[in-house]
């Protein structure tokens, strides 16, 4: 499990074009953005995500009760970075979920941390957005993609540590 959050700067990236052009890539910093928490079951391909304005506690405890009605017939191991709002008291653990907090410094570990890499490239890289909205629907739909393909999923997150 994890956040990542989109907005409206633009991320510059390497991109094909024949010799001797070079490509023009537009670029903006305007400072809006979005939050998206997700959770990933590597062994099956399968994805949870739920967009949000804020990134606090409130909003993963929101989160956390999407988990558990996705995967409603299962016990539920959530690894995850320590941000505050991960180890937050007031943060409601149900009894069906466990968190398992990484070290510092490892999001190698983390297999969400793969899947904002594959959103970014895939949908953000070189591209304006005009509005927030804008943002979101295209975070919507990569994030639809990703999960409507369950071994594209397992391939970017199924890490050799993990066992089902």
């Amino acid at each position: 499990m994890d956040e990542g959050r989109f907005g409206r700067i633009s991320q510059l990236a390497a991109c094909w074009a024949p010799m001797p052009v070079r490509p023009k890539v537009p670029r903006q910093i305007v400072r809006e953005s979005v939050y998206v928490f997700a959770a990933v079951a590597p062994a099956r391909g399968e994805l949870v995500y739920r967009l949000s304005a804020k990134c606090n506690t409130a909003a993963m405890s929101l989160f956390l009760l999407e988990v558990l009605e996705a995967w409603s017939d299962q016990f539920i191991l959530l690894v995850l970075d320590g941000a505050g709002w991960h180890k937050a008291r007031t943060l409601p653990v149900p009894e069906r979920l466990r968190l398992l907090h990484l070290p510092p410094y490892c999001p190698e570990c983390n297999p969400t941390e793969h899947i904002w890499d594959e959103v970014r490239e895939k949908g953000f890289a070189n591209q304006l957005f005009a509005t927030l909205h804008a943002v979101q629907a295209r975070l919507i739909t990569q994030l639809d993609e990703l999960a409507a393909e369950a071994p594209r999923l397992h391939s970017l997150t199924h890490f050799p540590w993990i066992t089902p």
